[in-house]
């Protein structure tokens, strides 16, 4: 059997970190995760995926990821059920994460190198500047 999920999207919000009562570290987050069709309306819809990370990657993710930041996920899919006050059985769906990639840059990036770690190099120029403009080549030169 397998159960293996990869998800690439966006935090909702800034990673939640927590402690067991044994001293473990568990970070929870939900990725918005776009779909590959438009709705009815034309209007691009997503789904809005619960994470669970463990120990040192929860306290990574802790520490980098924020909201709207791109992020991949993978994992394996978890189905957990409690009974809430009311005494109704809630049961909850998350992938348990066991590798985090931060895919774009994060604005609150504590080595101080923000969204410029991430900018191309402006000394050479853009090389595809002109792209789309009509090109005027003699016929004479063109090979057919």
């Amino acid at each position: 059997m397998l159960n293996r999920v990869i998800l690439i999207g966006r935090l909702t919000a800034d990673p939640t970190l927590k402690y067991t009562p044994s001293g473990v570290a568990v970070t929870q987050f939900t990725l918005a995760v776009d779909r590959p069709f438009n709705s009815q309306g034309g209007e691009r819809e997503a789904d809005f995926i619960p994470v669970v990370t463990w120990r040192q990657l929860a306290e990574t993710c802790a520490n980098y990821l924020r909201k709207g930041r791109l992020t991949a996920v993978e994992g394996r899919i978890q189905v957990r059920n409690y009974e809430n006050n009311e005494g109704k059985r809630v049961y909850v769906t998350e992938v348990v994460a066991d590798n985090v990639r931060f895919l774009g840059p994060n604005n609150g990036n504590p080595s101080g190198q923000g969204n410029d770690a991430f900018k191309p190099d402006k000394k050479y120029g853009d090389p595809f500047a002109d792209d789309g403009k009509p090109i005027d080549i003699p016929d004479e030169d063109l090979p057919f």
